[in-house]
């Protein structure tokens, strides 16, 4: 399971705190941390950027000469271990401390680029807005490019809104109460609103708990987000009970493992 918006945008608050002002071996001094998506940029006041994507089992720790530490991404021993290990990919020497990328599988990236070509990437010029910033008029106009595609298959989409993995777009669909299976050119334009709303309520309630690191993806103080368990309406919950008294159901859509309420979200005709 890959991190989603709300995991990446946790990680690069916790680094912001610990990186601000701080040189970097080799280049000038952290002026701020941004993301585009899923992506995290340390931009530095040379006009140099770091970005990473943690990919499936990417991680970021950071451990401060002051025994300050941030960490966050797929929770393995490296957490808690002696760092650099077997997983560690990269080691950046800030002065105050050291920030490790470590991946597994090595799926995830991290470059540095000209800070002025960050937006240039092929990656954030493809990515449509987030759901705090898409328009209606917006997302209807992109999600009607795929009129014969099943919505959660298009909401997967990051050129359609960026931000929505597979935990949020099951939880964004239950909310605006649209059956995962819908083919696109059957909403209607109270729907599309509502995913909008569904969208921005499931990913703030994330962002509020931590995010939605139940398994794979921890908090950047290394603690469990809570959202799955306290705040997640279906994803992950087939076979229990729906707030409306129904069961939550599990299926394939676009391959990928889809949660559902039959009862809240009608299958379509």
């Amino acid at each position: 399971m890959m991190p989603e918006l709300p995991e990446v945008e946790t990680i690069r608050r916790g680094l912001a705190d610990v990186l601000a002002g701080q040189r970097l071996k080799g280049h000038g001094k952290v002026s701020r941390l941004r993301r585009f998506g899923k992506l995290l940029v340390i931009d530095f006041d040379d006009g140099e950027s770091l970005v990473f994507h943690l990919r499936m089992t990417g991680q970021l720790v950071y451990r401060g000469k002051d025994k300050s530490e941030v960490a966050g991404g797929h929770p393995t021993k490296s957490f808690v271990g002696k760092l650099p290990d077997k997983s560690t990919r990269a080691v950046f020497e800030f002065e105050r401390g050291t920030l490790f990328f470590n991946d597994q599988r090595k799926f995830g990236f991290y470059e540095f680029l000209p800070t002025a070509e960050v937006v240039k990437m092929p990656f954030v010029q493809k990515l449509g807005p987030e759901p705090w910033e898409i328009t209606f008029e917006d997302l209807k106009q992109r999600l009607m490019r795929h009129k014969k595609s099943k919505i959660k298959a298009v909401l997967l989409d990051q050129t359609v809104m960026a931000g929505l993995g597979n935990i949020y777009a099951d939880e964004t669909l239950y909310l605006a109460r649209v059956h995962p299976e819908r083919l696109v050119g059957s909403l209607t334009d109270s729907e599309i609103k509502k995913i909008i709303e569904g969208a921005k309520c499931s990913m703030d309630a994330s962002l509020e708990s931590g995010g939605s690191s139940l398994r794979n993806y921890l908090q950047v103080d290394g603690s469990y987000g809570d959202y799955l368990t306290k705040f997640a309406n279906v994803y992950g919950r087939a076979g229990e009970p729906c707030k409306c008294g129904g069961k939550v159901e599990k299926i394939k859509v676009a391959g990928r493992g889809t949660h559902f309420c039959p009862k809240c979200q009608k299958a379509p005709k």
